[in-house]
């Protein structure tokens, strides 16, 4: 059963990736599209072996597809998505629109596909924000066999994760930097080359910023809403690849040990944890670049709580953190049999 698709957003850094990953897993896609704004239309994507053309957002008939992966920003998928439900077709939107909506599931396939169970009343599956997906899919797991009551976590976000802007600057300015030009700042509050800045989105009232809040909220629906989670997101002067130092605090015991031997089994892990000085092994954001799977490396019990752990957690952001995360929800609506050609 093959389904019609459009990527709306396709000429973005994520909007690609969807293309190229639908490709990459062999998804049962009869027609692709790849969707812009008016602008972009003409500019030649890369699907697979194909070269698709790109359409105008504006005038495009969706009543003719079955499932559209949104990847156009909030204030473009406010606008559409509820018109594309309208027209028949599924909305699996990128941005933060659609996420804290009651009605609207927010989905990791490997930690909660049964909540598509309840049903998807706007025709609307939200995909949560890229670090808080490969947190999750790493505390999943172990929240099953002992219970997480609190976590703490520092991310340490690429560039890419503000888009092609952001990857565009950490480029500029490190060659300003070599050729002593001078350093603007523009995509980020303030020079992104050699530095570290611990704000990404706006601050909120409490201090927080609007990134750290969505990882609490959204780990919350996805995973329990009695977790409480604590976090501090940074930028870092990386293309691709976002990182997670996670301390767990549960109410069960549960050994370093024991964790490994979970992780190693639970789906969409990979486990690379060896602390030996001789022959290390860990991953960083290089090695996680055009990678499926979330890595975590550098299982610890943390002796300064009562039954603690500490993980180191690494994704490719652009991949599992945004488009392939959409791409995996495609494949279970069609496993489960809710979209159909």
């Amino acid at each position: 059963m093959a389904l019609n698709i459009a990527v709306v957003g396709a000429t973005g850094a994520v909007g690609k990736e969807m293309l190229t990953i639908l490709a990459e897993r062999l998804f049962p896609a009869g027609e692709v599209h790849a969707l812009a704004s008016r602008r972009s239309v003409g500019t030649e994507l890369s699907y697979g072996d194909k070269t698709l053309k790109c359409k105008d957002l504006e005038t495009f008939d969706f009543s003719s597809v079955d499932l559209v992966l949104m990847s156009a920003g909030g204030d473009v998928s406010k606008e559409w998505s509820p018109k594309i439900a309208k027209a028949g077709a599924i909305v699996v939107d990128n941005s933060s629109a659609w996420r804290m909506d009651p009605d609207v599931p927010l989905i990791v396939p490997e930690v909660n596909a049964d909540a598509l169970d309840d049903g998807i009343r706007k025709g609307i599956i939200a995909n949560p924000n890229c670090s808080t997906i490969q947190t999750v899919v790493a505390l999943k797991p172990l929240h099953d066999a002992a219970v997480i009551n609190r976590v703490s976590v520092a991310t340490y976000q690429s560039t890419s994760g503000a888009g092609a802007e952001g990857m565009d600057e950490l480029w500029k300015q490190t060659r300003a930097i070599y050729v002593n030009d001078p350093i603007e700042p523009q995509a980020f509050i303030k020079q992104i080359a050699f530095n570290v800045i611990p704000k990404i989105d706006v601050f909120m009232e409490d201090g927080s910023t609007k990134e750290e809040w969505k990882m609490v909220v959204e780990t919350k629906k996805i995973l329990d809403p009695k977790i409480k989670l604590f976090a501090t997101c940074a930028r870092v002067p990386v293309f691709v690849g976002h990182c997670v130092a996670t301390h767990i605090e549960f109410e069960n015991e549960i050994s370093a040990k024991k964790a490994r031997s979970i992780l190693r089994e639970a789906p969409g892990i990979m486990l690379i944890d060896r602390a030996d000085e001789e022959d290390p092994a860990f991953v960083t954001p290089v090695e996680s670049v055009g990678e499926f799977a979330t890595f975590v490396s550098r299982v610890r019990e943390d002796p300064t709580v009562e039954n603690g752990l500490a993980l180191w957690i690494v994704s490719d952001n652009l991949r599992k953190g945004a488009a392939l995360n959409a791409v995996q929800i495609a494949e279970l609506l069609l496993n489960k049999g809710i979209v159909k050609a």
